[in-house]
């Protein structure tokens, strides 16, 4: 339950207030940065939850925009959290960017929302489909005033009635990002998959969906054997469209979706994973100039492909004078980012490739050995989960009994995929071939 609601800029100053429950002063804003810049000072990093003299502060930024919420009550923090990051998505819906100039832009709209989305501090409507039925960016001739919806008063007040459709059709993404850290001798010192299941819904009228997973619980409490591999989730997370009663009871994801795109679920599993694009890099130091030779090579399937890879390997920050020269793929230095950017559009399972690059140095330098950023990596696999997650059925019932076609597609991409870099060679003379 959140006492107000406040938008800041970066210096802290109020750009819109609203208060809910006027039991805190409004001046009670004021301590929220330089409580923020006390913490950054002790912690090394702003915590999203600060408390001073019985108010709690919780907060959640977006580019220059503090989204701010204080309470007086012992309320459930992630409840407040999650409010906030519903109000930055609908903030985003309507005006395409949240920044302090589209809010300066559309105060009057912003006030309606926030009426709209929380009362007497309680999250009532978030979502942005609903709200836009009647909160609209467009005047209105006082004799047509816009009535909400009547999704706002149902039980189901994610989804308008009579939405029809000529082609009645679902999309179902399953979306699986790869968290990794490795050491410069290959070895994964962590790793994980988090997942996400997003879903495009083209569908007439109220239907009701039902979505089967590989579930390796759901294989356990029901005393069946999984055809295939079984996966075990964690940390799960659903729209509020799911009825959690039925995926407790028999772990049936069951549902009545909103119309449109949305996330229906997340997850995560902790899994020993082996690097599915490895890096192997040899850096040579000597006076005046620094070499590097990396080897790329795709450690999945041959049928796989992995799309718009980048390999970003950091350099000194005043190296200059770059050469490179690779077997595939194209190379750019960044000096904004004091790094090279190594493109590679397709990159099959199985294959290799490798870069050599070349940097000049100035000729006096601090000895110190700098600080070295590890390799980081993007890409996206098509048709292809780490995990083994399958959707073994999506069914879809409508009253009207009309038929729908479900699609679905797997992929797989990084998350936060660093791999370490060796220390620089040093001594004798360079060992890797001249570009």
């Amino acid at each position: 339950m959140a006492s107000a609601i406040f938008l800041l800029d970066l210096k802290g100053k109020p750009l819109i207030a609203r208060d809910y429950r006027g039991d805190i002063p409004l001046s009670a804003i004021e301590r929220f940065m330089p409580l923020l810049q006390e913490r950054e000072d002790e912690e090394g990093t702003g915590l999203p939850v600060m408390t001073e003299n019985g108010v709690t502060y919780l907060h959640l930024r977006e580019k220059d925009v503090y989204l701010v919420a204080l309470t007086r009550k012992n309320t459930n923090a992630m409840t407040l959290l999650q409010f906030l990051h519903h109000l930055s998505k609908v903030f985003t819906e309507y005006f395409k960017t949240l920044e302090e100039e589209s809010i300066r832009d559309n105060f009057v709209i912003i006030y309606e929302l926030l009426d709209e989305m929380m009362d007497y501090g309680v999250p009532q409507i978030t979502e942005p489909k609903i709200l836009q039925e009647y909160i609209t960016q467009e005047s209105h001739i006082l004799e047509i005033t816009p009535r909400p919806p009547m999704a706002v008063t149902n039980a189901v007040s994610w989804r308008s009635e009579g939405i029809t459709y000529r082609k009645n059709e679902v999309f179902l993404d399953v979306v699986e990002s790869i968290n990794m850290l490795v050491n410069p001798n290959g070895n994964v010192m962590s790793s994980d998959i988090q997942g996400a299941i997003k879903m495009k819904v083209y569908l007439t009228g109220m239907p009701e969906l039902r979505l089967g997973l590989n579930d390796k619980v759901m294989f356990e409490s029901t005393g069946r054997t999984a055809k295939g591999k079984a996966v075990e989730m964690e940390d799960i997370r659903f729209h509020q469209c799911v009825r959690l009663s039925k995926f407790e009871s028999d772990r049936t994801i069951s549902f009545i979706p909103p119309d449109g795109e949305f996330e229906l679920m997340t997850y995560r599993l902790n899994a020993q994973l082996k690097p599915l694009i490895w890096c192997e890099s040899v850096v040579e130091s000597h006076r005046g100039r620094i070499e590097f030779m990396v080897k790329a090579k795709a450690q999945f399937k041959h049928r796989s492909t992995a799309n718009n890879v980048e390999i970003v390997v950091p350099v000194p920050g005043d190296a200059d004078s770059p050469k490179f020269k690779s077997t595939i793929g194209s190379v750019k230095y960044s000096p904004e980012r004091a790094a090279f950017i190594w493109k590679i559009k397709q990159f099959q399972g199985g294959k290799e490739a490798l870069l050599r690059a070349h940097f000049g140095l100035p000729s006096i330098r601090d000895e110190d050995p700098e600080r070295r950023p590890p390799i980081s990596v993007k890409f996206e696999i098509p048709y292809f989960t780490t995990s083994g997650i399958q959707v073994r059925y999506l069914k879809i019932v409508e009253k009207s009994g009309y038929q729908a076609l479900p699609w679905v597609r797997y992929i797989t991409k990084n998350g936060d995929y660093q791999l370490r870099m060796p220390d620089p060679l040093t001594s004798g003379e360079s060992r890797l071939p001249p570009i």
